[in-house]
């Protein structure tokens, strides 16, 4: 590991403006994932600035029934929170999914929205990725990538500069997605909040930028809207062992039903793109129609339609349809019960 420097500030207003001088710095949360590639040498700050004390550990109610979830809340302590459980289901779902407990107690909630891609180019030094050294090709394409991205990925073949099918690791994320809700950041220029649809960006033409942040803007808060209907939701994960593994794909659903048609639905995708991935073709194709398993069947497979997968990764096309028509027949069963 690289020799850096450790410093600590007193308020988030003074860790922004300490960051912004530091062009190579970088933000220590929980470290969980940060630690790690550092470790092996894919990240290689030369300053880290310790946040972990600086946001809030609560999560408040919002006055339109909504949750403000703190930064450094613990994804442990996030999954365990009773308004959480009750209200949005999917949501203390996608954390216990997330990783062993250990990892949970420590890991952030801020954090764990900014975690990179575990893809085997990425975190192999001795590897071409155009993520974690643009303009070195992607050997995933014509390597390994059974768990990588089918959708959203940009494919020019392996030596272009642009090519990238990593995918995002976080189920956290997915089920924000889902939710539609707010990321709060503090920046040099202030304090903004974006939206989960533009947090996290696909490839395009700059696969080493996972987000849409500038360098310094510190996450303190994620504002998760009122969403009655979402007591009735689900995330659903498949994965190759049952525990501390990232998603072959998973689904995070929430469904209002009017007696047997769909009022609205919310579907989000994880482990098949860059970003966490919203499914808007299977949500406008499901609205004010049937609740039935042919209807999520059809607008699954015209989510998918939009995939292009590689030769060891499209398990994952049918594995996703069936996942999405299953969760939603899940929902609309027990809403019907």
């Amino acid at each position: 590991m690289r020799e850096f420097r450790y410093e600590k500030a007193t308020d988030p207003a003074g860790a922004v403006a300490l960051l912004a001088g530091e062009p190579e710095g970088a933000y220590l949360g929980g470290g969980t994932n940060l630690v790690d590639l550092m470790r092996l040498g894919v990240a290689t700050p030369d300053v880290l600035v310790d946040v972990r004390t600086l946001t809030s550990t609560e999560v408040e109610d919002l006055p339109d029934g909504g949750l403000r979830i703190g930064a450094a809340v613990p994804n442990a302590d996030l999954a365990a929170e009773r308004r959480v459980r009750e209200r949005y289901p999917l949501l203390a779902q996608a954390l216990l999914a997330g990783a062993s407990g250990q990892l949970r107690n420590r890991a952030t909630t801020g954090g764990n929205l900014l975690q990179r891609t575990r893809c085997t180019y990425f975190t192999d030094t001795t590897m071409p990725c155009n993520k974690r050294a643009p303009g070195s090709g992607c050997g995933a394409v014509t390597g390994l990538h059974r768990n990588l991205a089918v959708l959203g990925a940009t494919d020019e073949g392996p030596e272009s500069a642009h090519t990238c099918i990593a995918t995002h690791p976080s189920d956290l994320a997915v089920a924000l997605r889902a939710l539609d809700a707010q990321v709060r950041v503090l920046g040099a220029g202030g304090e903004r909040s974006v939206p989960m649809a533009e947090l996290h960006r696909l490839p395009g033409d700059d696969p080493s930028r996972d987000t849409t942040l500038a360098h310094g803007e510190l996450i303190t808060a994620i504002d998760v809207p009122a969403l009655p209907w979402a007591t009735r939701s689900r995330y659903r994960k498949v994965r190759d062992r049952a525990s501390y593994a990232f998603a072959l794909v998973s689904v995070a659903a929430a469904m209002d039903l009017d007696g047997g048609c769909v009022r609205d639905v919310r579907i989000a995708l994880g482990g098949m793109a860059h970003a966490p991935w919203r499914a808007t073709v299977a949500e406008d194709a499901l609205r004010g129609g049937p609740a039935t398993e042919e209807a999520f069947a059809a607008a699954a497979e015209a989510e998918l339609a939009a995939a292009r997968p590689l030769a060891d990764n499209a398990f994952k096309v049918p594995m996703a349809t069936n996942m999405i028509t299953r969760t939603l027949l899940q929902i609309s069963t027990e809403a019907r019960s």
